[in-house]
């Protein structure tokens, strides 16, 4: 009886006692070190690929198609032959205008002729002055002929050269709205499109708050401009050339257009592509990588890791973004080691463990911040 009382007392003296104190559990986190580099400046958008010149082939002239000297898709130069417009109906009329042009001609010189005689024999005072006058006054009028009959001409022969059509541009032919044989008539279908693809242009829009900067810094250098397409890892490059007059008010922005060489053709009129121009380099910047950066109630914000492996919280600016990296205009230093996963469990002076493989490179980097 006395042992079970004992051993009653010993058990309500331990149920008394205090509980040792726990260990505050440790966060395992990602890090990465805040870091010190060159950083492009940019404007990033949509564009839309256009050629630099473009042209609708139309017909001058009414007629039949008697030739296509190209194919659909195919790459033809400046004067080159596209089509042929059966010419014998303006081949004749050309000739009917020159054989008018002979024969009024004929009648001008005799009518000249006449004139002269008649000026001599009023000075021997033989005629009337008014004959003589009226004699003048003819062969003016069939000069007069003989001058809209050689214009007559020179329309024959321009009708006669409209029935060859030549290439206007270097470019690529489009899509053939005609076939031999069609009869056509003057500036009514056009018969062909040719779009130039090397070089080519870009078109895009930017704010109209960011044109200062744009016009400031195209003073000091030429601009590049980079253009990407969907599924492409590869971005053509171009330089800005042109840069409009007037900022649009309904949206607030203003056009731009870079010029590329587009050897390779990658780019093609009408496509859209993502675009980039960039204005100049941020030599000391310092980045930490995106997911780093954390939005609150009091703006963006990070988790900094300091020398006793606790948290802190550290309210941040951020300029830009750019593949990945967040620029930090206040509130970071480089080589400080920054959480980059693992902030939902985070508190304020939480105890952290570093897990990702640059531990020991973070380590190194806090303790010479340190």
């Amino acid at each position: 009886m006395l042992g079970m009382v004992l051993g009653m007392a010993a058990g309500q003296v331990a149920c008394s006692s205090k509980p040792a104190e726990q260990r505050a559990p440790v966060v395992p986190v990602m890090v990465a070190v805040a870091a010190q580099r060159e950083m492009p400046v940019e404007i990033n958008g949509i564009g839309n690929v256009e050629a630099i010149t473009g042209v609708q082939v139309k017909p001058m002239i009414n007629g039949e198609i008697t030739a296509v000297n190209f194919k659909e898709g195919q790459d033809v130069n400046k004067g080159d032959l596209l089509f042929t417009i059966d010419a014998s109906p303006y081949d004749a009329d050309l000739r009917n205008k020159e054989a008018t042009l002979a024969r009024d001609m004929a009648v001008a010189e005799n009518a000249r002729a006449d004139a002269r005689r008649y000026q001599a024999l009023w000075k021997e005072g033989v005629v009337a002055a008014q004959q003589t006058e009226q004699m003048q006054a003819a062969a003016d009028a069939d000069d007069a002929l003989v001058r809209a009959d050689r214009a007559a001409v020179e329309n024959a022969k321009v009708q006669l050269q409209y029935t060859r059509i030549y290439s206007p541009i270097r470019g690529r032919t489009g899509n053939l709205a005609i076939q031999l044989g069609n009869v056509i008539k003057a500036n009514d279908l056009a018969l062909l499109s040719i779009n130039q693809i090397d070089p080519i242009y870009v078109t895009f829009t930017i704010p109209e708050q960011s044109l200062g900067d744009v016009r400031r810094y195209m003073a000091q250098h030429a601009l590049k401009v980079t253009a990407r397409l969907p599924n492409d890892p590869l971005p053509a490059e171009g330089t800005l050339t042109f840069i409009d007059n007037t900022v649009d008010r309904q949206t607030g922005t203003i056009k731009l257009k870079g010029t590329f060489a587009n050897a390779d053709r990658r780019l093609w009129p009408g496509q859209f592509v993502d675009v980039t121009l960039t204005l100049t380099k941020e030599p000391n910047a310092v980045v930490v990588p995106s997911q780093a950066v954390q939005e609150g109630q009091q703006g963006q914000f990070v988790f900094v890791i300091g020398k006793d492996m606790t948290a802190e919280l550290r309210p941040v600016e951020v300029s830009r973004a750019l593949d990945g990296q967040s620029v930090v205009a206040k509130g970071i230093q480089p080589g400080e080691v920054v959480v980059t996963d693992g902030q939902i469990r985070l508190t304020p002076g939480a105890k952290v463990e570093m897990k990702n493989p640059v531990d020991q490179n973070a380590k190194q980097a806090q303790e010479r911040r340190q």
